[in-house]
Protein backbone atom coordinates (compact mmCIF):
# COMPACT_ATOMS: atom_id res chain seq x y z
CA UNK A 1 0.00 0.00 0.00
CA UNK A 2 2.81 2.33 0.67
CA UNK A 3 6.30 2.48 -0.66
CA UNK A 4 9.60 2.20 1.10
CA UNK A 5 11.11 5.46 2.32
CA UNK A 6 14.61 6.45 3.32
CA UNK A 7 13.85 8.20 6.62
CA UNK A 8 17.18 10.14 6.84
CA UNK A 9 16.74 11.29 3.25
CA UNK A 10 13.22 12.51 3.99
CA UNK A 11 14.55 14.75 6.74
CA UNK A 12 17.12 16.13 4.29
CA UNK A 13 14.47 16.81 1.69
CA UNK A 14 12.27 18.58 4.22
CA UNK A 15 15.18 20.76 5.33
CA UNK A 16 16.22 21.54 1.77
CA UNK A 17 12.65 22.28 0.71
CA UNK A 18 12.23 25.11 3.28
CA UNK A 19 12.11 28.36 1.35
CA UNK A 20 14.51 31.21 2.13
CA UNK A 21 13.51 34.72 3.21
CA UNK A 22 11.80 36.35 0.20
CA UNK A 23 13.26 39.78 1.12
CA UNK A 24 16.87 38.62 1.38
CA UNK A 25 17.60 39.78 -2.18
CA UNK A 26 17.25 43.40 -1.04
CA UNK A 27 19.98 42.97 1.55
CA UNK A 28 22.76 41.70 -0.75
CA UNK A 29 23.69 43.37 -4.05
CA UNK A 30 22.98 41.19 -7.03
CA UNK A 31 26.58 41.32 -8.30
CA UNK A 32 27.87 40.08 -4.91
CA UNK A 33 25.75 36.93 -4.95
CA UNK A 34 27.67 33.67 -5.47
CA UNK A 35 27.69 32.53 -9.08
CA UNK A 36 28.35 28.86 -8.38
CA UNK A 37 25.54 26.57 -9.66
CA UNK A 38 23.06 25.12 -7.20
CA UNK A 39 24.00 21.68 -5.91
CA UNK A 40 22.17 18.84 -7.66
CA UNK A 41 19.45 17.03 -5.71
CA UNK A 42 20.56 13.92 -3.84
CA UNK A 43 20.40 10.70 -5.81
CA UNK A 44 18.16 8.05 -4.31
CA UNK A 45 19.70 4.63 -4.76
CA UNK A 46 17.26 1.71 -5.03
CA UNK A 47 17.14 -0.90 -2.30
CA UNK A 48 18.15 -3.97 -4.30
CA UNK A 49 16.89 -6.70 -1.89
CA UNK A 50 13.55 -4.93 -1.66
CA UNK A 51 13.36 -4.56 -5.44
CA UNK A 52 14.26 -8.23 -6.00
CA UNK A 53 11.58 -9.36 -3.54
CA UNK A 54 8.98 -7.14 -5.21
CA UNK A 55 9.81 -8.47 -8.68
CA UNK A 56 9.51 -12.08 -7.50
CA UNK A 57 6.13 -11.32 -5.91
CA UNK A 58 4.99 -9.53 -9.07
CA UNK A 59 5.83 -12.56 -11.22
CA UNK A 60 4.18 -15.07 -8.88
CA UNK A 61 1.10 -12.90 -8.47
CA UNK A 62 0.63 -12.33 -12.20
CA UNK A 63 1.30 -15.92 -13.24
CA UNK A 64 -0.59 -17.63 -10.40
CA UNK A 65 -3.73 -15.53 -10.62
CA UNK A 66 -3.75 -15.77 -14.42
CA UNK A 67 -3.86 -19.53 -13.88
CA UNK A 68 -6.89 -19.08 -11.60
CA UNK A 69 -8.72 -17.09 -14.28
CA UNK A 70 -7.80 -19.68 -16.92
CA UNK A 71 -9.04 -22.52 -14.73
CA UNK A 72 -12.47 -20.93 -14.26
CA UNK A 73 -12.66 -20.12 -17.95
CA UNK A 74 -11.76 -23.66 -19.09
CA UNK A 75 -13.63 -25.76 -16.53
CA UNK A 76 -17.40 -25.33 -16.59
CA UNK A 77 -17.73 -26.94 -13.17
CA UNK A 78 -15.79 -24.00 -11.72
CA UNK A 79 -18.16 -21.40 -13.18
CA UNK A 80 -20.08 -20.73 -9.99
CA UNK A 81 -21.07 -17.46 -8.37
CA UNK A 82 -18.48 -18.01 -5.65
CA UNK A 83 -15.72 -18.50 -8.19
CA UNK A 84 -16.81 -15.41 -10.16
CA UNK A 85 -15.98 -13.37 -7.09
CA UNK A 86 -12.70 -15.26 -6.72
CA UNK A 87 -11.89 -14.37 -10.34
CA UNK A 88 -12.53 -10.72 -9.47
CA UNK A 89 -10.10 -11.15 -6.57
CA UNK A 90 -7.59 -12.79 -8.92
CA UNK A 91 -7.86 -9.92 -11.43
CA UNK A 92 -7.14 -7.44 -8.63
CA UNK A 93 -4.07 -9.48 -7.64
CA UNK A 94 -2.92 -9.60 -11.27
CA UNK A 95 -3.16 -5.81 -11.37
CA UNK A 96 -1.10 -5.63 -8.17
CA UNK A 97 1.66 -7.68 -9.79
CA UNK A 98 1.55 -6.05 -13.22
CA UNK A 99 0.79 -2.42 -12.30
CA UNK A 100 0.96 -1.60 -8.59
CA UNK A 101 4.28 -3.24 -7.73
CA UNK A 102 6.15 -1.56 -10.66
CA UNK A 103 4.68 1.74 -9.44
CA UNK A 104 5.87 0.93 -5.92
CA UNK A 105 9.40 0.28 -7.20
CA UNK A 106 9.47 3.61 -9.03
CA UNK A 107 8.18 5.62 -6.09
CA UNK A 108 10.69 3.84 -3.86
CA UNK A 109 13.34 6.05 -5.49
CA UNK A 110 11.12 9.14 -5.56
CA UNK A 111 9.90 8.94 -9.16
CA UNK A 112 8.17 10.66 -10.83
CA UNK A 113 9.52 14.05 -9.73
CA UNK A 114 7.65 17.36 -9.98
CA UNK A 115 4.44 15.72 -11.17
CA UNK A 116 2.05 15.65 -8.23
CA UNK A 117 -0.98 14.11 -9.92
CA UNK A 118 0.96 11.33 -11.62
CA UNK A 119 2.68 10.66 -8.29
CA UNK A 120 -0.66 10.47 -6.48
CA UNK A 121 -2.08 8.19 -9.15
CA UNK A 122 0.88 5.80 -8.87
CA UNK A 123 0.59 5.79 -5.08
CA UNK A 124 -3.17 5.24 -5.24
CA UNK A 125 -3.34 2.26 -7.61
CA UNK A 126 -2.45 -0.23 -4.90
CA UNK A 127 -5.14 1.24 -2.66
CA UNK A 128 -7.65 0.73 -5.48
CA UNK A 129 -6.73 -2.90 -6.12
CA UNK A 130 -6.54 -3.69 -2.41
CA UNK A 131 -10.00 -2.24 -1.88
CA UNK A 132 -11.32 -4.29 -4.78
CA UNK A 133 -9.86 -7.41 -3.15
CA UNK A 134 -11.61 -6.60 0.12
CA UNK A 135 -14.95 -6.08 -1.61
CA UNK A 136 -14.52 -9.35 -3.54
CA UNK A 137 -13.85 -11.22 -0.28
CA UNK A 138 -16.88 -9.53 1.27
CA UNK A 139 -19.04 -10.58 -1.69
CA UNK A 140 -17.86 -14.19 -1.27
CA UNK A 141 -18.73 -14.11 2.44
CA UNK A 142 -22.21 -12.72 1.76
CA UNK A 143 -22.76 -15.32 -0.99
CA UNK A 144 -21.86 -18.14 1.42
CA UNK A 145 -24.16 -16.63 4.04
CA UNK A 146 -27.07 -16.62 1.58
CA UNK A 147 -26.29 -20.20 0.49
CA UNK A 148 -26.45 -21.51 4.07
CA UNK A 149 -29.07 -19.32 5.73
CA UNK A 150 -31.37 -18.61 2.75
CA UNK A 151 -31.05 -21.69 0.53
CA UNK A 152 -34.50 -21.35 -1.02
CA UNK A 153 -33.78 -17.80 -2.20
CA UNK A 154 -30.24 -18.53 -3.33
CA UNK A 155 -31.13 -19.34 -6.94
CA UNK A 156 -33.06 -16.08 -7.23
CA UNK A 157 -30.54 -13.81 -5.54
CA UNK A 158 -27.20 -15.29 -6.60
CA UNK A 159 -27.52 -15.42 -10.37
CA UNK A 160 -24.60 -14.91 -12.76
CA UNK A 161 -26.08 -11.59 -13.86
CA UNK A 162 -26.33 -10.32 -10.29
CA UNK A 163 -22.78 -11.50 -9.62
CA UNK A 164 -21.46 -9.50 -12.58
CA UNK A 165 -23.37 -6.41 -11.41
CA UNK A 166 -21.94 -6.78 -7.91
CA UNK A 167 -18.42 -7.15 -9.29
CA UNK A 168 -18.77 -4.01 -11.44
CA UNK A 169 -20.14 -2.06 -8.47
CA UNK A 170 -17.30 -3.18 -6.20
CA UNK A 171 -14.65 -2.18 -8.72
CA UNK A 172 -16.25 1.22 -9.27
CA UNK A 173 -16.45 1.86 -5.52
CA UNK A 174 -12.87 0.68 -5.04
CA UNK A 175 -11.60 3.08 -7.69
CA UNK A 176 -13.50 5.98 -6.12
CA UNK A 177 -11.99 5.19 -2.71
CA UNK A 178 -8.50 4.92 -4.18
CA UNK A 179 -8.84 8.22 -6.06
CA UNK A 180 -9.70 10.23 -2.94
CA UNK A 181 -6.09 11.56 -2.64
CA UNK A 182 -6.30 12.81 -6.24
CA UNK A 183 -9.50 14.64 -5.33
CA UNK A 184 -7.61 16.82 -2.86
CA UNK A 185 -7.04 14.81 0.33
CA UNK A 186 -3.24 14.88 0.21
CA UNK A 187 -0.28 16.76 1.62
CA UNK A 188 1.38 19.76 0.04
CA UNK A 189 4.26 18.30 -1.98
CA UNK A 190 7.81 19.29 -0.97
CA UNK A 191 9.86 21.61 -3.16
CA UNK A 192 12.24 18.76 -3.89
CA UNK A 193 9.49 17.15 -5.96
CA UNK A 194 10.29 13.61 -4.88
CA UNK A 195 7.35 11.18 -4.95
CA UNK A 196 7.47 9.54 -1.52
CA UNK A 197 4.37 8.13 0.12
CA UNK A 198 4.78 9.79 3.55
CA UNK A 199 5.51 13.18 1.93
CA UNK A 200 2.46 13.18 -0.34
CA UNK A 201 -0.33 10.98 1.07
CA UNK A 202 -2.14 12.26 4.16
CA UNK A 203 -1.98 9.74 7.00
CA UNK A 204 -5.38 10.84 8.29
CA UNK A 205 -6.82 9.53 5.02
CA UNK A 206 -4.87 6.27 5.31
CA UNK A 207 -5.81 5.59 8.95
CA UNK A 208 -9.26 7.01 9.57
CA UNK A 209 -10.82 6.64 6.13
CA UNK A 210 -8.95 3.83 4.38
CA UNK A 211 -8.06 1.58 7.32
CA UNK A 212 -10.86 2.04 9.85
CA UNK A 213 -13.77 2.55 7.44
CA UNK A 214 -12.77 0.69 4.26
CA UNK A 215 -10.54 -2.16 5.51
CA UNK A 216 -11.12 -2.94 9.17
CA UNK A 217 -14.93 -2.67 9.14
CA UNK A 218 -15.40 -5.09 6.18
CA UNK A 219 -12.88 -7.53 7.70
CA UNK A 220 -14.69 -7.58 11.05
CA UNK A 221 -17.99 -8.11 9.25
CA UNK A 222 -16.50 -11.04 7.30
CA UNK A 223 -15.14 -12.64 10.48
CA UNK A 224 -18.60 -12.33 12.00
CA UNK A 225 -20.20 -13.98 8.95
CA UNK A 226 -17.80 -16.92 8.93
CA UNK A 227 -18.09 -17.39 12.70
CA UNK A 228 -21.87 -17.60 12.35
CA UNK A 229 -21.51 -20.02 9.42
CA UNK A 230 -19.22 -22.36 11.38
CA UNK A 231 -21.50 -22.36 14.44
CA UNK A 232 -24.60 -23.02 12.33
CA UNK A 233 -23.02 -25.81 10.29
CA UNK A 234 -21.85 -27.59 13.44
CA UNK A 235 -25.36 -27.37 14.85
CA UNK A 236 -26.76 -28.82 11.64
CA UNK A 237 -24.39 -31.77 11.88
CA UNK A 238 -25.64 -32.58 15.39
CA UNK A 239 -29.29 -32.38 14.31
CA UNK A 240 -28.98 -34.77 11.36
CA UNK A 241 -30.99 -37.93 12.02
CA UNK A 242 -29.10 -41.22 11.76
CA UNK A 243 -31.14 -42.41 8.75
CA UNK A 244 -30.30 -39.22 6.83
CA UNK A 245 -26.76 -38.91 8.07
CA UNK A 246 -24.91 -40.37 5.08
CA UNK A 247 -26.58 -38.10 2.54
CA UNK A 248 -26.99 -34.84 4.43
CA UNK A 249 -23.71 -35.09 6.29
CA UNK A 250 -21.82 -35.19 3.00
CA UNK A 251 -23.54 -31.97 1.89
CA UNK A 252 -22.81 -30.29 5.21
CA UNK A 253 -19.17 -31.38 5.06
CA UNK A 254 -18.85 -29.83 1.60
CA UNK A 255 -20.27 -26.55 2.89
CA UNK A 256 -17.91 -26.62 5.86
CA UNK A 257 -14.90 -27.34 3.69
CA UNK A 258 -15.77 -24.54 1.27
CA UNK A 259 -16.34 -22.07 4.12
CA UNK A 260 -13.05 -23.08 5.74
CA UNK A 261 -11.11 -22.57 2.50
CA UNK A 262 -12.65 -19.15 1.93
CA UNK A 263 -12.10 -18.14 5.54
CA UNK A 264 -8.41 -18.98 5.13
CA UNK A 265 -8.26 -16.51 2.23
CA UNK A 266 -9.70 -13.78 4.47
CA UNK A 267 -7.43 -14.76 7.37
CA UNK A 268 -4.27 -14.59 5.22
CA UNK A 269 -5.36 -11.25 3.81
CA UNK A 270 -5.70 -9.93 7.36
CA UNK A 271 -2.34 -11.31 8.48
CA UNK A 272 -0.56 -9.80 5.46
CA UNK A 273 -2.13 -6.32 5.55
CA UNK A 274 -2.71 -5.47 9.23
CA UNK A 275 1.02 -4.92 10.08
CA UNK A 276 1.35 -2.15 7.48
CA UNK A 277 -1.85 -0.46 8.66
CA UNK A 278 -0.61 -0.64 12.25
CA UNK A 279 2.58 1.14 11.16
CA UNK A 280 0.45 3.80 9.47
CA UNK A 281 -1.44 4.32 12.73
CA UNK A 282 1.87 4.59 14.57
CA UNK A 283 3.14 7.22 12.10
CA UNK A 284 -0.03 9.26 12.50
CA UNK A 285 -0.27 9.13 16.28
CA UNK A 286 3.48 9.50 16.88
CA UNK A 287 4.90 11.43 13.90
CA UNK A 288 8.28 12.06 15.56
CA UNK A 289 8.84 8.44 16.51
CA UNK A 290 11.39 6.43 14.56
CA UNK A 291 10.19 3.51 12.45
CA UNK A 292 13.01 1.15 11.42
CA UNK A 293 13.36 0.97 7.67
CA UNK A 294 13.72 -2.82 7.77
CA UNK A 295 10.41 -3.13 9.62
CA UNK A 296 8.63 -0.89 7.11
CA UNK A 297 10.03 -2.76 4.11
CA UNK A 298 9.07 -6.11 5.64
CA UNK A 299 5.50 -4.91 6.17
CA UNK A 300 5.31 -3.63 2.58
CA UNK A 301 6.63 -6.87 1.11
CA UNK A 302 4.27 -8.90 3.31
CA UNK A 303 1.27 -6.89 2.12
CA UNK A 304 2.23 -7.32 -1.53
CA UNK A 305 2.92 -11.04 -1.02
CA UNK A 306 -0.74 -11.59 -0.22
CA UNK A 307 -1.48 -11.18 -3.93
CA UNK A 308 0.63 -14.25 -4.71
CA UNK A 309 -0.57 -16.73 -2.06
CA UNK A 310 -4.20 -17.31 -3.06
CA UNK A 311 -3.52 -19.60 -6.07
CA UNK A 312 -1.42 -21.86 -3.82
CA UNK A 313 -4.22 -21.86 -1.25
CA UNK A 314 -6.83 -22.81 -3.87
CA UNK A 315 -4.62 -25.63 -5.14
CA UNK A 316 -4.10 -26.95 -1.62
CA UNK A 317 -7.66 -26.72 -0.28
CA UNK A 318 -9.98 -26.98 -3.33
CA UNK A 319 -9.94 -30.23 -5.30
CA UNK A 320 -11.63 -28.77 -8.40
CA UNK A 321 -9.02 -26.03 -8.74
CA UNK A 322 -6.17 -28.46 -8.07
CA UNK A 323 -7.36 -30.90 -10.74
CA UNK A 324 -7.86 -28.09 -13.27
CA UNK A 325 -4.40 -26.69 -12.56
CA UNK A 326 -2.92 -30.14 -13.18
CA UNK A 327 -4.86 -30.49 -16.42
CA UNK A 328 -3.60 -27.10 -17.64
CA UNK A 329 0.01 -27.98 -16.81
CA UNK A 330 -0.31 -31.38 -18.50
CA UNK A 331 -1.85 -29.76 -21.57
CA UNK A 332 0.94 -27.20 -21.77
CA UNK A 333 3.55 -29.92 -21.31
CA UNK A 334 1.96 -32.06 -24.03
CA UNK A 335 1.80 -29.13 -26.44
CA UNK A 336 5.40 -28.27 -25.65
CA UNK A 337 6.52 -31.86 -26.28
CA UNK A 338 4.59 -31.95 -29.55
CA UNK A 339 6.17 -28.69 -30.64
CA UNK A 340 9.64 -29.96 -29.83
CA UNK A 341 8.90 -33.24 -31.62
CA UNK A 342 7.66 -31.38 -34.71
CA UNK A 343 10.73 -29.17 -34.74
CA UNK A 344 13.06 -32.15 -34.39
CA UNK A 345 11.18 -34.03 -37.12
CA UNK A 346 11.38 -31.03 -39.40
CA UNK A 347 15.10 -30.72 -38.74
CA UNK A 348 15.60 -34.42 -39.45
CA UNK A 349 13.71 -34.16 -42.75
CA UNK A 350 15.77 -31.17 -43.79
CA UNK A 351 19.06 -32.81 -42.89
CA UNK A 352 18.14 -35.99 -44.79
CA UNK A 353 17.55 -34.15 -48.05
CA UNK A 354 20.31 -34.59 -50.65
CA UNK A 355 22.41 -31.58 -51.47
Amino acid sequence: MENSTRWPDLQTFQQNSSSSDPFSSFLVPLQDLPTSPAPPPPVISPNMPYMAAELIIAFLSTAGNSLVCAAVGLNRKLRTVTNYFLVSLAVADICVGAIAIPCAILTDVGLPRHNLYLCLLMLSVLIMFTQSSIFSLLAVAVERYVAIFMPFRYQVLMTSRNAVLVILATWLLAFLIGLVPLMGWHKTPPDSGYCFFVLVVDMTYMVYFNFFACVLAPLLFMFFIYAKIFVTVKQQVRRIAPERQSRDAASVRREMKMATSLFLVVFLFTVCWIPLHVINCFLLLCPHCHVPLELLLTAIILSHANSAVNPFLYAYTMTAFRDTFKAIFLCCTTLGNRGALNRSSSGADTSSRPE
